[in-house]
């Protein structure tokens, strides 16, 4: 990776939202619902295991990180179920920390629970090209000494609960997903698609502008200057891993935008055509159903409600 990196991660502005401190013993069962943000879990101690519909059951131990980026509906439970007998799982809080126990036998699993969020719309483009899960396992290489040193922080401030605790834990957990992320395209390097644009030198510069400023009427000219490379360059390394030229890429870009945020069904059609450069809302309608087939509205109106597992 360059250090596109880094300007993603602004791109991103993620805000790391810390739900959960769980302390568990015995057998028990936690269910999460679907979310529109990312969900990750943190395994401070013990083992746990996380299930998804029609997906493998996968296991986690102590300092193995899980990342959810589509927020997909899941179920924990311990990793090796003696018990018959779910037990209760108690909430309590102290200093704003949420706390979930089972009071009635010994911790022998800790998690730290949360969410992500991407504050940005163009941030949901890089977020959607992630796969379903990512899994960080402890002790892959010596990098992770990193990750284990930042994790023991977190889960220090949380146990202890003092005050600022959530806020410093907060703050570590954004960090955490920077260099989680890093890690990630370090081991899995995108062959193609907008991922594997933002991890070349030559194609990153202009991909990120674009995505912050979709609305605006881009020319080759100065993309090209923005990537310090040739027109030429510029257009033969976008289609080698995009399969388009620049302009094709801001047309898509614009399309897959605006179908996002009609999804999300909070803001008017209109000015979601003006924030995408599009000269009118019959405009970017007529584009919506060339590419997808539906009109704006309707694709609205589609969209079902999440529901949990």
């Amino acid at each position: 990776m360059t250090d596109a990196l880094s300007d993603l991660a602004s791109l991103l502005r993620v805000r790391p939202e810390l739900e959960d401190y769980c302390r568990f013993g015995g057998d028990w069962r936690v269910t999460h619902e679907a979310s529109p943000a990312a969900q990750f879990h943190i395994v401070a101690k013990g083992q746990a295991a996380i299930e998804r519909p029609g997906r493998e059951t996968l296991l986690l131990s102590a300092g193995d990180i899980l990342l959810l980026p589509h927020g997909d509906a899941h179920v924990l439970r311990p990793r090796i179920t003696a018990d018959q007998a779910t037990r209760p799982v108690s909430t309590r809080y102290h200093n704003a920390i949420r706390i979930k126990e089972t009071g009635d036998a010994a911790p022998d699993t800790e998690l730290i629970c949360g969410l992500l969020h991407f504050e940005a719309s163009a941030a949901q483009l890089p977020v959607s090209a992630l796969p379903d899960v990512i899994v960080l396992r402890a002790g892959q290489d010596a990098a992770q000494a990193r990750f284990v040193g930042l994790v023991a922080a977190m889960h220090d401030e949380i146990d202890q609960a003092r005050a600022g605790a959530l806020a410093i834990a907060t703050d570590l957990s954004s960090a955490l997903f920077v260099m989680f992320l890093r890690a990630h395209l370090d081991a899995d390097p995108p062959a193609e698609g907008l991922l594997a644009l933002l991890a070349q030198r030559s194609t990153a510069p202009a991909t990120l502008a674009m995505l912050r400023e979709p609305a605006t009427d881009w020319s080759l000219d100065a993309l090209a200057d923005l990537s310090a490379t040739s027109r030429a360059t510029l257009v033969r390394r976008f289609r080698d891993t995009a399969g388009q030229s620049p302009l094709g890429f801001l047309a898509e870009l614009r399309l897959n935008l605006g179908r996002q945020r009609l999804e999300r069904g909070d803001q008017p059609i209109a000015r979601i055509a003006a924030d995408l450069g599009y000269q009118s809302e019959s405009a970017f309608s007529r584009a919506i159903h060339r590419r997808f087939g539906i009109r704006p509205g309707a694709l609205r109106r589609a969209q079902p409600p999440m529901r949990a597992i």
